[in-house]
């Protein structure tokens, strides 16, 4: 598949095929484990870096980065 200057990502087809056979509520639980995956993630990360925070700071910065800022 060719990418495109806008294009940000190509989904295989063989996933997309994946996809369009889940029901509506499969990929509303896959967005969301991958949703909670991220957040695990991102929360262990910035406790590593920055072993000075409390826990409310670390999920504070979390939330800040999920929301864009807008928090």
């Amino acid at each position: 598949m060719r990418l495109d200057d806008g294009q940000i990502e190509v989904v295989d087809r063989a996933m997309a095929d994946i996809f369009r056979k889940m029901t509506p509520a499969e990929r509303i639980r896959l967005g969301f484990n991958l949703w909670l995956s991220a957040r695990r993630m991102l929360l262990f990360h910035l406790g590593k870096i920055h072993p000075d925070w409390d826990r409310k700071k670390v999920e504070e910065e979390v939330a800040g980065r999920f929301l864009h800022g807008s928090l």
